[in-house]
Formats: C-alpha cells, structure tokens, sequence
C-alpha cells in the first residue's frame, strides 16, 4: 500500500481519472452493439460505491445542517445517524439478494421489471412498477448532484473568505460567489461524464484510503483534544474574524451553547422526535452503497461479488468512518464551540480543524484545515461524477425503454455516454446548487442584522444577504435541496425493499428473515422518516417551511409523473397493464 501511495501521480488529470465512479471500459464487438467488459473483482466494485459514499465530502457537507435543523436536536446527531445507518443495512441487504437474482447493469429500475414479470399473477403490474421506480430515483439522482455543487460552492467560499478575508468573510461567504463556483462545478464535473473519461479503480482504491486517513486523523484530534480539556479549563474558541482566542470551557447540554457534557451523552437519542429529524438529513450520508448493483455487466463475479460490494460499503463508510467521525466532532463541541457556533458556521468541521491544528500541531491550523478541505474537494468530484453517472443512466435506461422522451435514450456517437440526460442533469444541477448556495444563510441560519452590517460591500454579498427579517422568513436553500433529495431516497429505498419481497415471495430460494423480515423493517424505516416531513412541523418542532415544501415538490413531482405516464402509454399505443406473460 506505502508503494502505492509513493508511485502515484497527483497530477490533477490523474485526479479527475480518479474519481470516476464507475470503471466503464467499453470494447466493441461490432460498431453498433457497444457492450461493456467485465473487469471488476470484489475490491473494484466495493471501490466504486465507496467512491459515492465518501466520509470525507459529508462529514463537512451535513454536520451545519444536523447541528442547526430543529435547534438543538443537534444533540441527537449521532443516534440519527446510527437510526439511517440501521434503515441503510435493511435496505442494503434487499439491494444484495434482489443483485443476485437480477444481476444485470439496471438497478432499481430492472430489479423492479423483472421481480413482478416473474410472479404468477401480479406480472401484470411490471410496466407501472417498473416506471415508478424510474421516476421516483429521478428525485434523488436528479436533486442529490445539486446539493453536492452547492457544498462545493460553500466550501471554496469558506476557503477563500480563510484566506481573503477582506474579499470574503469565511464565516458568512459570498452569496453570489458561492452560487457562481456551485454552476461552475456542475458544468465541469458533467463534461467529464460526457468525454467518458474511465475511472481507475486501484487510483480510486487510494484516494480512498487517503480521505480514511485524513477524517480519522482528525477524528484521533478531536478526541484528544477534549480529553485533555475537562470541564472548567482553559481552552481555544474562534472569534468573529476566525483567528483562535482563549476561552474558559464548561460543558453542557443546554442553554445558549449547547454541547454534550460528556461521551456517553454523544450517542444518546435524548429525544425520539430528535433522532427521527436528524435521520432525515443523515440518510445523505450513507447514499450510495446501492449504485454498485448498476456494475452487473462490468463485474467479473457479479452474483457474487456485487451482493458483498454492497454490505461491505456500507460497513467500511458508514459503520466504521461516520460512527467514529460523528462522536469525535460531537464530543470535541463545548461552549467555547457549541452547536450554536456550528450553526451560524459555513464550515464547522473547518473551524474545528483550525482549532485542533492551532492547539496540538503547532499553530499550523489553517494549514491542517486547507490539506483537509483538498481531501474534501476530491471527494466531491467523486461523488458528483459518480451520481450524475448513475442519475444519467437511469434516464438512459428509460429513454431507451420509451417511457422518457427517447432522445434521453441516445448514446453519443464518439463518447458512448448518454450525453443529452448528461447535459439536462448539469443544468438542473446548476440551478438546483446556485439556488442552495444564494440562500445558505436563510431560515434558521440567518444572521442577525449586526453581523450583515459587518460583511464586505461588494458584489458577492450584493444577493442574498438583505436583513435579519428577510432571511428568516425564506427556506433554507441548501436544507431543502437536501430534504427534497433525501425525499427521493426514502422513497426509491422503501419502494426497493417491497420490490424485494415481490420478487422472493414465489422463488424457491425465500428465506423468511432475508425476504420477508427484514424488507418489511427497511420499508417501514424509510417510510417512517418520510412521515417526519410532516410530523415535525405538525408537533411544530423548527421550521415548517423546508420539510413541507419539500414534500409539496415531490407529490408535484409524482403527480405530473402519472399524468405523463398515462398519456406517453397512449401516445406510443402501449398497455398500462401487461396483459399476457412474456415467454
């Protein structure tokens, strides 16, 4: 491994090879049937949906989300996330034994096809299956590419406002050139989708085990850092220009700086309503580990090793790498940086690596928090790539089928990548993450009127930084692009585990437990989440606006889906119903 990491070259074209998420070399066997080679082992496809799970890009992305969503239920952070990690492994499981029934290259969209044509009776119900499917993983695949370029956005502004600060405070970047960075990204990530540049998987393997390191290491920090500072001592805090400054610490889970008094209190619920929201946010966490039954065709033992691709992911990323990253940055919080801190931050886990750095290595914070951030930055280039791959193979897949306009179903003639989807995808991305990063500072995360007085006068701050009064009044942008996306991934990951059931309630390979059992949980978990769209601002916990405006866009979504269903069926003359059983 140490010879692998000396003989690489960071050269950023090496870089962007890099971070595919998808290893698709394609060999011709004839110029007009283009087909893919299976390439991949266990470790390549294990690789790949790692790539899209990346613990480095969402530790920083989602931590100022969690801690300021329903103040200050942040506190339930961490039981949130182990809540969708459970939700996650249910699911996931589906995913393995529906991968290798169906090893094919389609996912949810074939799974669901194949599992209703192979019932005695409900076959019937294979096309609208099959569609919902499709349509309902647009609101992921389609929205979740967005939140990922406007968190670049964010973060090149809080690196800039690091070291500009008289161009742009760090705290409060630019809106304007947040938003600008978010459509430059999702433009750029999508020509290299298009061009079809083909992933390394070994290269992939090592920036891995980079981003691993490097949160660890942090993670390592923190918990020394608090360790070495009990309750009552001395210790550093941020002031508003970002430079360190001493502060007495004390410890607690309440009034205006909360913070958690001790270990145990990290992994505690504390509150059944807390955990629930904050699992609706965490679920963008572990995302990801599904893509890797979209490798069917490219995996040498697909039946095999894509069924323990998936768990193993899951495991590696999300129940080893979060779990410990989560209690290290929630136990490192005190009242010298609480969740109040953490929310009016554009990088939490920024401000607490120049923390760390500027205590234990040397005064060099900013340093530490830079090398960390490029981790980052790799790591959303991945993941971008990786889920506009998938998103655009997915409206592939169903322009081929004729249940999208077939134009979407065209490969590029030179490329062999579905460029039109590729193309549509980066501009609803580019709005999508321009619209996330202008109103990052809205909601519950507007500043006050004092701080705004405070930013520089000049034309990044000339849109969406107006008043305190506002601000508060409009949606957080990012928060809802997130919630929308998670919308969409409750939903494609419910419907899956019931696809599951479908497909295993007639084979001659049930098991009780894998088929029945657990599918049921995974459902039930992802639909219970969904529930809490509505619930919370029932029970009236935070703000309304971002939960039910998500949930209004997503049953606009559903709607308009069903009428274009119904009416695409008459136009082409096809059958709602499948009417006979295909041979």
């Amino acid at each position: 491994m140490a010879s692998l990491l000396l003989h690489a070259h960071f050269s950023f074209l090496v870089v962007v090879n890099l971070l595919l998420s998808r290893r698709m070399t394609l060999v011709d066997a004839a110029p007009e049937t283009p087909r893919m080679k299976p390439t991949l082992g266990l470790t390549g496809v294990t690789v790949n949906a790692m790539a899209l799970i990346a613990p480095g890009a969402f530790l920083w992305i989602t931590f100022v989300l969690q801690a300021g969503y329903v103040f200050p239920s942040g506190l339930a952070m961490w039981a949130g996330i182990f809540v969708a990690l459970m939700l996650a492994y249910a699911t996931a499981l589906s995913y393995s034994e529906l991968a290798k029934l169906y090893p094919g290259a389609g996912s949810s969209y074939l799974f669901a096809e194949q599992a209703f044509l192979n019932t005695t009776h409900a076959y019937r119900f294979s096309r609208i299956a099959k569609f919902v499917i499709g349509w309902a993983s647009h609101l992921y695949y389609w929205v979740y590419p967005g939140v990922m370029v406007a968190t670049m956005g964010i973060m090149i502004g809080y690196i800039v406002g690091t070291l500009f600060p008289t161009m742009i405070n760090a705290a409060i970047p630019g809106p304007i050139f947040m938003a600008l960075i978010a459509v430059i990204f999702s433009y750029a990530v999508a020509y290299i989708a298009f061009r079809g540049v083909s992933g390394s998987t070994a290269v992939a393997l090592i920036i891995n085990i980079i981003q691993i390191v490097a949160l660890l290491f942090f993670a390592a920090l923190a918990i020394s850092y608090r360790a070495g500072h009990p309750a009552g001592s001395i210790g550093l805090a941020l002031d508003s220009s970002g430079n360190t400054v001493k502060q007495a610490l004390h410890y607690t889970l309440g009034g205006d700086n909360p913070s958690h008094p001790s270990a145990l209190s990290v992994v505690l619920p504390h509150r059944f309503d807390w955990t629930m929201l904050q699992a609706t946010i965490a679920i963008l966490l572990l995302v990801g580990f599904e893509s890797v039954t979209a490798l069917g065709e490219e995996a040498k033992n697909p039946k095999k090793d894509i069924p323990r691709g998936v768990l193993l992911s899951l495991t590696i990323q999300g129940l080893f790498c979060y779990l410990i990253e989560y209690f290290a940055a929630n136990y490192f919080m005190s009242s010298a940086y609480s969740l109040a801190s953490a929310k009016g931050s554009a990088a939490p886990i920024g401000d607490m690596m120049v923390i760390i750095g500027n205590a234990m290595l040397g005064g060099h914070g900013q340093g530490f928090m830079l090398i960390e951030a490029f981790t980052v930055f790799l790591a959303l280039i991945g993941t971008t790539l990786a889920c506009i791959n998938t998103g655009a193979r997915v409206t592939y897949a169903m322009g081929r089928d004729e249940e999208v306009p077939e134009h979407f179903g065209i490969l590029h003639g030179d490329n062999l990548t579905p460029h039109r989807a590729i193309w549509v995808l980066a501009t609803i991305s580019a709005v999508l993450g321009a619209y996330g990063a202008l109103f990052y500072f809205g909601g519950g995360s507007a500043p006050d009127d004092k701080t705004i007085a405070t930013l520089p006068h000049n034309l990044w701050y000339a849109i969406g930084m107006s008043s305190n009064a506002s601000l508060s009044a409009m949606p957080n942008g990012l928060l809802l692009i997130t919630l929308l996306s998670n919308f969409g991934t409750f939903l494609l990951y419910g419907l899956t585990n019931i696809i599951c059931i479908v497909a295993f309630k007639e084979h001659d390979e049930f098991h009780g437990f894998k088929h029945m059992v657990v599918p049921i949980f995974g459902a039930v978990a992802n639909f219970a989440c969904l529930a809490f769209y509505i619930i919370g601002p029932l029970e009236g916990l935070g703000s309304v606006k971002e939960p039910l405006i998500a949930v209004l866009l997503s049953v606009i979504w559903g709607v308009y889906g069903g009428m274009y269903f119904v009416r695409n069926s008459r136009r082409r003359g096809k059958e709602t119903m499948v009417m006979a059983k295909p041979a």
